[in-house]
């Protein structure tokens, strides 16, 4: 059975969030329209030096500008909203529809990055439908997640319906007593939904994921064995939890002193949306926090995940200007850490630790949950929606293959389904779902330069710094094609063989023989009476005879920097030059 002519194939590119956990990036494109799904981060992995963000390769976008129609936000956390105001920057996106919280997080991200005027950002209800372009109309699902106001999208396409799950799990006794709207999602599964893109996180976890209610009790513990000062980390977005930790707060009648910019900000926004309901004077200023009884301060921070700048890991180095641990604080970790991140948090508990203070973390201890669903919970997403094809996302390989199982076990045939990676992309017809090809996919790397983009050839060396070592020479040579002086060595992060006096010496010997033999062809004109000297020639010259030594006395290529002193009228002296004229180059 072929699909009709006059009916394109739906085509669905992840740009990111598959074979890995973050930047959840979707792009949904037919009769020549885009419509955006989600624009997230993901955080460096250790080999990435110098790299605050990363986010997805956009060339795709960059290179079909024109056919976007804008944007549709599932939720605010920072893997699915974290990109936006780093592709405006590259593109417009007309309008973006998003929840209220998730809408009132991006307005400040955009104002921060002067793009506002690049989008306009439109926020929706439960049940709302919104139009993107002439192709697409969604409806957005309330669903249950670990931050407030989250949503499953229903995408009314020309070839049918497309549920995405967003990230999602079942809680039948949520914080904010908004229900998940199965009663919706069933609606859609009795009248025909094409395919169903589902979120896989916790494919591997057998059972329901439990509600996020069921940490209270736990943490109401360990609140009534805190004797001293009480720090809690947690997820800043994860409002849920920020809410029964201000709850407990109350109960145990401690203040309430706030660390770090991103829980700053999301407490403000859901206090001003009702999300969160607490007292104004159950915050005090950090000021105050020497003026409080330990055993009545509470300190809710940032840092649950090691982040090398957040609050608690600076709290942990000893670098917080305010904030020191002292004997009998408890501090408590409401998170688990992320892939990637298990390093970082393990050496902030240890720091914390030899600081005097009790920690308590761990699994064992009942006081986070996972915001996604588990296998029974992807059950149900599927047997609600009953989807003739299956695409799962948001995960490792690993994941995505068990979440193509289990969708097997509830009956769709595995030809119904696919497993792609990011860049592929799939076209969806009424009767066929298939990999038709790929796009350019892969990382673009953000630090805190004056551009903020960082390049894969700077960071291939930064990673060979980091591996390897470099090494420096700086010499300084006259008119006559003389050295003046001793050469400046410098091995840094080299194991060497030699002492540094020794290196110095060969060096110095190699840049001698090296000037003595090759100094004709730095010249243009040899012959003339006053040849011209070509330095960036001679130094190229020079690097050929140092690399030359190296290799020969060192087990492994090492990055060679050279800086080439010009002396225009000079005799040989004991000491380079105070005012020479660099010529540099790294090899």
């Amino acid at each position: 059975m072929t699909r009709s002519k006059q009916t394109p194939a739906l085509k669905v590119v992840p740009l990111g969030g598959l074979h890995e956990i973050g930047k959840n990036t979707c792009v949904f494109e037919i009769n020549d329209e885009i419509m955006l799904l989600d624009a997230g981060l993901a955080f460096p992995s250790d080999g990435m030096h110098g790299v605050n963000l990363v986010l997805p390769d956009v060339t795709y976008l960059r290179e079909n500008r024109k056919k976007i129609k804008g944007m549709i936000v599932t939720h605010g956390h920072e893997d699915h909203i974290g990109g936006i105001a780093f592709h405006l920057k590259q593109f417009d996106i007309p309008v973006i529809y998003g929840p209220r919280l998730a809408m009132a997080l991006l307005k400040d991200k955009l104002a921060e990055a002067g793009v506002a005027d690049r989008t306009e950002l439109k926020t929706v209800q439960p049940r709302e439908m919104v139009r993107i372009g002439e192709s697409f109309v969604v409806e957005y699902i309330r669903n249950t997640h670990s931050i407030a106001d989250s949503f499953t999208v229903a995408i009314h396409t020309p070839v049918g319906v497309v549920i995405h799950s967003g990230d999602f799990k079942v809680d039948h006794t949520p914080v904010d007593g908004e229900y998940f709207d199965l009663q919706r999602l069933a609606a859609y599964g009795e009248q025909g939904v094409l395919c169903l893109i589902s979120d896989s996180t916790n494919a591997e976890v057998p059972g329901h994921t439990p509600s996020e209610r069921s940490v209270f009790p736990n943490l109401d513990r360990e609140f009534s064995l805190a004797k001293g000062r009480l720090m809690v980390t947690t997820f800043a977005s994860s409002v849920h939890r920020v809410n029964m930790l201000l709850e407990l707060a109350q109960k145990h009648s401690r203040s309430v002193f706030i660390v770090g910019r991103s829980m700053l900000n999301v407490i403000a926004h859901a206090r001003s949306l009702g999300y969160i309901k607490c007292p104004d004077d159950l915050f005090k200023p950090l000021n105050e926090l020497k003026h409080c009884p330990d055993e009545k301060a509470m300190i809710l921070t940032t840092g649950s995940q090691g982040e090398p700048m957040a609050a608690l890991t600076r709290i942990a180095n000893g670098s917080h200007r305010q904030i020191r641990v002292k004997e009998g604080d408890t501090i408590i970790f409401s998170a688990n850490p992320i892939p990637g991140n298990t390093i970082a948090v393990v050496n902030t508990i240890d720091k914390l630790m030899m600081q005097g203070a009790q920690v308590v973390y761990g699994k064992n201890k009942g006081i986070h949950v996972s915001g996604h669903g588990a296998q029974e919970d992807q059950k149900l997403m599927i047997a609600m929606t009953r989807p003739k094809f299956f695409l799962p996302v948001h995960g490792e390989h690993r994941m995505l293959v068990k979440h193509s199982q289990t969708a097997q076990s509830m009956g769709i045939p595995a030809e119904n389904m696919v497993i792609i990676n990011n860049g592929d992309v799939v076209e969806i017809a009424e009767d066929s779902i298939r990999i038709a090809g790929k796009v350019p996919s892969g990382i673009e790397l953000v630090d805190s330069s004056r551009d903020g983009m960082v390049q894969r050839s700077v960071l291939k060396e930064r990673q060979q710094l980091a591996e390897d070592g470099m090494i420096t020479v700086s010499a300084a040579v006259n008119l006559q094609g003389q050295l003046l002086g001793q050469p400046i060595v410098h091995l840094r992060g080299v194991v060497s063989v030699h002492s540094q006096a020794q290196w110095e010496k060969l060096i110095e010997n190699t840049l001698v023989s090296g000037l003595r033999n090759r100094w004709s062809e730095a010249l243009d004109e040899p012959e003339s009476r006053n040849p011209q000297v070509n330095w960036d020639a001679l130094r190229s010259r020079l690097e050929e005879e140092l690399r030359r030594v190296i290799r020969r006395e060192l087990p492994k290529r090492y990055p060679l920097i050279v800086f080439l002193m010009q002396h225009l009228d000079a005799e040989p002296e004991t000491s380079v030059p105070s005012a020479p004229v660099p010529v540099a180059s790294a090899s």
